[in-house]
């Protein structure tokens, strides 16, 4: 079977924004190729807090995707209740630990941490949070805590890295179908699912 392959980070504003549209992809495609998330990884971890410019531009990147995308909006008081860190590699990793208790979990807690962010005013870039939203998951928190802060987890987000730049991803969110010898790039259509499932559908009929 192909392979949908989605490159995305969890808090990556743009792949929040897409998060509708990819879903109607994917149910459309069910059952016709094997989805495959791999985090990508956006900002390094870092214990400062993030520059005026940087709260700037995220901001105005936020007000763009409303602008843009019909229906999806944010909560600014995240810049006010929060110390902002341009650190989304806790998220990621959250991410994975979730995984390890069920392939599921990594969709249920990609969608917990961007509502905690972009609804919520909570700050993904904390254990704290992220740690909380596993409960709220319902996940074993002391498994999730400790596979949380393993080396194994870091070593799993460089692989999942290191393979989306292979596969020559240098943004987010980024889709590619791939086949048993080659990979196509499929322009991401933020509001529209129909232009994406028509070129994954040639795709697949040349196959």
């Amino acid at each position: 079977m192909m392979r949908l392959i989605y490159v995305h980070d969890p808090m990556c504003s743009w792949c929040w924004g897409f998060t509708a549209a990819f879903n109607q992809l994917v149910e459309a495609l069910s059952g016709r190729v094997e989805v495959v998330r791999l985090l990508g990884g956006l900002a390094e971890d870092t214990a400062e807090t993030m520059s005026t410019e940087m709260q700037t531009v995220i901001m105005t990147t936020w007000q763009r995707i409303e602008t843009v995308i019909p229906g999806v909006t944010f909560n600014y008081n995240f810049w006010h209740h929060c110390q902002p860190r341009r650190s989304t590699y806790p998220a990621c990793r959250a991410v994975i630990a979730a995984r390890q208790q069920g392939t599921a979990h990594d969709v249920a807690m990609t969608t917990a941490i961007q509502r905690a962010y972009y609804q919520q005013a909570l700050n993904p870039s904390d254990d704290e949070t992220l740690i909380q939203l596993a409960a709220d998951l319902r996940l074993d928190i002391q498994q999730f805590t400790c596979d949380l802060g393993r080396s194994e987890t870091h070593v799993q987000l460089k692989e999942e890295m290191d393979t989306a730049r292979r596969l020559g991803v240098d943004s987010f969110p980024s889709l590619l179908v791939q086949g048993a010898r080659r990979h196509w790039h499929i322009p991401v259509n933020y509001t529209d699912a129909s232009p994406m499932l028509e070129m994954i559908d040639e795709i697949l009929g040349a196959q």
